[in-house]
């Protein structure tokens, strides 16, 4: 019975500390301005399908596509055999799913080759970001911490796939010896070339079996409540990041209700002002922001295929799109451990703008959307791009030099170009 006190025990404080932290996060989301994002739900449905669940925005880059996907069906259908894991581990079972027979027998086997494919392909990752080094995985946001927690997530499945792997060929040899409770269960496709290294006694088999399955099943809940502080939380938020994606056209820019009523009450004095939310013109830190952005922050990958499309960035500019949604992130983070520690109303001095993103970068952007296009999972720098350069000319009227003369151009002639707007044909007259 210690054993299974030990496990019951060990899966309780699981759950109960990432709860605690998905809280926190959630809390964190929540912070931003409300914004609905309910409506077309069959729409929505099929873009979650498509995109996090197809996959398919991933395979414009077909080789990293193809390793993903069997990293993704690795994570998603081998743990399957989690639950007998579970099982097992609460009542002190073994193999309970055993009984279906040739089912069993085409699930294990599943199993081991979707675990060789994951192992194969978290390696050929690894080899990609730390001796080919691709450029996408590098730049001024990627320190010392990204990379690390890329490479301790790549390490970890590795050494996962490995302990399962090992687990079912000591299990294997086990029922060729018809060992205790080890009954006769399962095919072994791939562990059955991993028998050769392991001891033949029955007692050393055992301990290593034992062995694999407690790092096993330990590896998984520390990895599950490694999520909520690392980029691969996306594992869980992509899902609804998709549902609550943009559903207007690229490049089509959201009206603050306040400013509209505004111009129709000097265009239409009779004009009723329609119901609109107080506070700052744009976003000046993450609460100013939606939740939907702060949840686009949470999501990042860091994968770097929105910087690696800029335009802006390609040509040397300061701007990565990638950064914009860490320094969210990061900023959001801090924000949280501020309530944490003394409550709502806070200020730490520091803001979103100037202290974690400047002025050089949002003004660098091109608002082209190729940063939107390219993320695999609909994440939206521009519109967090936009929202601080609203309340850098709204609130604090800063903005560039070149900016300043186009809109008084606008302001004066109707158009951007200095000339009054009875000269504008000149060009077309006769010398």
């Amino acid at each position: 019975m210690i054993p299974q006190i030990l496990f019951i025990a060990l899966t309780i404080a699981t759950i109960a500390l990432f709860s605690f932290n998905a809280k926190k996060v959630i809390r964190n989301i929540r912070l931003g301005k409300a914004v609905n994002r309910f409506d077309q739900p069959q729409k929505r449905l099929m873009t979650m399908l498509k995109v996090a669940f197809g996959q398919t925005k991933m395979f414009f880059r077909p080789i990293p596509a193809l390793l993903h996907l069997f990293v993704y069906l690795g994570f998603v259908i081998i743990n399957l055999e989690v639950l007998e894991i579970m099982i097992d581990g609460i009542f002190g079972t073994h193999r309970i799913f055993g009984g279906l027979g040739e089912i069993y027998n085409i699930l294990i086997g599943s199993f081991e080759i979707l675990a060789l494919s994951v192992w194969l392909a978290c390696v050929i990752f690894l080899l990609r970001r730390n001796v080919l080094k691709l450029k996408r995985f590098s730049g001024v946001e990627m320190t010392s911490w990204p990379k690390s927690d890329a490479n301790y997530i790549l390490i970890t499945e590795i050494l996962l796939m490995t302990a399962f792997l090992f687990m079912n060929a000591a299990d294997a040899k086990l029922q060729a010896l018809g060992y205790g409770h080890y009954i006769t269960a399962g095919a072994f496709p791939v562990s059955q070339f991993l028998q050769n290294l392991l001891p033949d006694s029955a007692a050393a088999l055992l301990m290593v079996e034992r062995v694999c399955w407690w790092f096993h099943i330990v590896g998984i809940f520390a990895f599950l409540n490694y999520l909520p502080y690392s980029k691969h939380f996306h594992i869980m938020l992509a899902f609804p990041n998709t549902w609550f994606s943009n559903l207007k056209p690229k490049g089509e820019f959201t009206n603050m209700q306040s400013v509209t009523n505004e111009v129709k009450a000097m265009l239409d004095p009779s004009f009723t002002p329609e119901p609109a939310e107080g506070g700052r013109f744009g976003a000046k830190d993450v609460n100013d922001l939606s939740w939907i952005n702060l949840m686009n922050a949470y999501t990042c990958t860091e994968c770097g295929r929105c910087t690696d499309v800029c335009p802006a960035n390609i040509t040397g500019k300061l701007l990565s799109p990638r950064k914009i949604m860490m320094d969210t992130r990061d900023r959001l983070t801090e924000v949280g451990k501020n309530i944490d520690k003394t409550g709502n109303g806070f200020d730490d001095g520091k803001s979103l703008i100037d202290d974690y993103i400047t002025r050089e970068e949002i003004w660098a952007c091109t608002s082209c959307n190729a940063c939107t296009q390219a993320c695999p999972i609909n994440i939206d720098p521009l519109a967090i791009i936009t929202d601080l350069r609203r309340y850098a000319v709204m609130e604090e009227s800063k903005s560039p030099a070149s900016l300043n003369t186009m809109m008084s151009n606008v302001e004066n002639n109707g158009a951007p170009w200095k000339y009054s707007p009875a000269d504008r044909f000149n060009w077309a007259k006769e010398n």
